[in-house]
């Protein structure tokens, strides 16, 4: 009986890069890709509809950041496994991607053997970091899992509020937030009112600086 085949999406907003990518996937006989995405909202909606056995997304994408379309996608689809497709090395960047969901994460100078490699170990339910990456990250990132976090502010958000928060301070609009979500602008709102009065934050600045502060977006995180 024929092994089944690791179905694979692939998001990146360049198309040569998708391209590329789809010839090289498509060439191994345990592969298969089973769409494409150019954004991170269309990413969430494909992935949703396909339900691909991993998602290979470029961290960087228009309308939808890769690291916040990971959220989501572990959310509904958990069964589906993300490669992150990242320039950046530095150890926080690396942390952010897997705290999202993420089991993959690929430098972009790596050669194709690593997106081969990354795809085959997510698949397999084990993490998988760029040679060139400090391998220790996933040790050190399962052990802060299992030790007990000191409560925040951000801890004691719903998890709608979270999300909310999040896509605040990547720049969203109340509407595009209720487009994502799939809620009413005034939902929105709401959700940004009471964010803001458990936080004790009174403008997006000082939203912005206090996610910077707890990791959850990094200062230089989208400057490719």
């Amino acid at each position: 009986m024929e092994k089944e085949k690791i179905k694979i999406l692939i998001a990146d907003d360049h198309a040569v890069v998708r391209e590329g990518l789809r010839k090289l996937l498509d060439e191994q006989p345990d592969m298969t890709v089973v769409g494409e995405a150019t954004d991170g909202l269309v990413t969430v909606k494909k992935v949703k509809s396909l339900a691909p056995d991993v998602a290979l997304i470029d961290i960087q994408m228009p309308n939808l950041n890769g690291l916040e379309a990971v959220n989501l996608i572990k959310e509904s689809v958990p069964d589906t496994q993300v490669v992150l497709l990242s320039m950046h090395k530095k150890d926080a960047y690396v942390h952010q991607a897997l705290t999202a969901g993420a089991f993959g994460y690929v430098l972009k100078a790596s050669p194709t053997s690593d997106v081969l490699e990354a795809i085959r170990t997510v698949h397999r339910g084990e993490y998988f970091l760029s040679s060139k990456i400090n391998s220790k990250l996933i040790s050190t990132f399962l052990k802060s899992r299992t030790e007990k976090p000191a409560v925040s502010g951000y801890d004691l958000l719903s998890e709608r509020e979270q999300q909310v928060f999040r896509l605040l301070v990547e720049g969203k609009s109340s509407s595009e937030i209720a487009d994502i979500l799939c809620i009413s602008p005034k939902t929105v709102e709401k959700h940004r009112a009471n964010t803001m009065k458990k936080l004790d934050i009174h403008n997006m600045v000082e939203m912005v600086k206090y996610a910077i502060k707890i990791g959850i977006i990094g200062p230089e995180l989208w400057e490719e």
